[in-house]
């Protein structure tokens, strides 16, 4: 059985899409292959963020932060977007695909355990409905 592929969504693919994208991953890795963008990438990952995902062992070297166009071929079963500005500006995706707001507040520039409240509500939020959907 082929793993379904979920992409998810925010605006500056630093924080909240790269932690959900490790968690999936880490979580519901045997079902589904999560991937993450950004509408306008940062170009780089929250060091907050990959520290706190090192520090659970979700991360993983190849995790950056992306701008949607390297993505915006791939063949996608689910897209959700994870913050208000990504779901408004969310293109169109060339193969049509279910897209969903399950939506986070962006930690960054916050106290560092934002970061973990984050993680914890993206796992009790986001990860239940991955799950419904893709497994």
């Amino acid at each position: 059985m082929s793993k379904k592929k979920v992409l998810i969504l925010c605006t500056g693919n630093s924080c909240r899409s790269i932690m959900a994208e490790a968690l999936i991953n880490a979580k519901l890795g045997d079902c589904v292959e999560a991937f993450s963008s950004g509408v306008k990438a940062s170009g780089k990952v929250n060091p907050n963020a990959q520290a706190l995902l090192e520090s659970k062992g979700y991360w993983k070297e190849e995790y950056h932060s992306k701008v949607i166009e390297t993505v915006l071929n791939n063949a996608f079963d689910l897209v959700v977007t994870v913050c208000d500005h990504a779901k408004e500006s969310c293109p169109m995706f060339p193969k049509a695909v279910k897209t969903i707001h399950v939506g986070f507040e962006d930690p960054s520039g916050k106290a560092e355990e934002e970061y973990a409240k984050t993680l914890d509500l993206i796992e009790q939020e986001l990860l239940p409905v991955i799950k419904a959907e893709l497994c």
